[in-house]
């Protein structure tokens, strides 16, 4: 019978396993990575983090890079700079100067904007005069861009400034700074003095051209003409304000 058969069959099981309860754990062993494997790990994710973090910094300084590039090497046939190009660049010095009321500010706190520089003593003679004109007159003349350009008197000794020059230089950034420290920053052309020139200076703080001494009205427009250009340039990645 079916039924005697299944008891039987039952019973002999139950006697071949006298724990039915008792299982025995199957356990797998790894072995254990040794120290050279996990140095090399460790220096595998280094240096893809660093990869990475080239790539972001590559990322964020293409537009700057790209700008310079179409200025300095992919020019039009024909043109040329009016003002004389510094090569290696400047970088705004570590330097404390101090505004006309008063207050101490350090030079690299103008970094963020284009800067249209010219140095004379306090006293301001007539070729001073005739720089803070120029300098007022090309920034008013770039339009909505004018915003993105300040322009800059840095007066190299203690000689006092003219109350009548106050109104006119409204709107201007006007620092003194000692002459020895600004010497190590700006220099002229052979045979010129600081106070000979304008100079330009880009939102990154570094001197970058120098223009002609003795500029005049006509000097002025083709200086313009170099500044409209470098702000094309960097267009994609320079806006007003600091």
């Amino acid at each position: 019978m079916s039924g005697s058969k299944l008891a039987n069959d039952s019973s002999q099981n139950a006697a071949a396993d006298p724990h039915p309860g008792d299982h025995a754990l199957g356990l797998t062993v790894h072995s254990m990575p040794s120290p050279d494997q996990t140095l090399a790990g460790a220096d595998r994710r280094t240096f893809s983090g660093r990869v990475k973090m080239l790539i972001v910094l590559l990322v964020c300084a293409a537009p700057v890079v790209a700008s310079y590039f179409m200025y300095y090497v992919v020019r039009p046939e024909g043109r040329r700079n009016f003002g004389e190009l510094i090569d290696p660049q400047r970088s705004l010095p570590n330097v404390m100067a101090q505004s006309l009321t008063g207050d101490a500010v350090n030079l690299k706190a103008l970094k963020g904007q284009w800067l249209l520089v010219s140095v004379a003593s306090g006293a301001c003679d007539a070729a001073c005069v005739g720089h803070l004109y120029l300098q007022r007159q090309m920034r008013e003349s770039l339009g909505k861009d004018k915003d993105r350009v300040d322009w800059v008197w840095l007066v190299d000794d203690d000689r006092a400034v003219d109350d009548k020059l106050r109104a006119p230089l409204q709107g201007a950034t006007v620092l003194r700074v000692e002459k020895s420290q600004l010497a190590m920053w700006l220099q002229p052309a052979s045979g010129r003095q600081l106070a000979d020139h304008l100079y330009l200076v880009d939102p990154m703080g570094n001197w970058m051209m120098r223009f002609p001494a003795q500029l005049d009205l006509a000097g002025a427009a083709k200086a313009k003409r170099d500044l409209e250009r470098l702000l094309r340039a960097s267009a994609s990645w320079d806006n007003a304000g600091r």
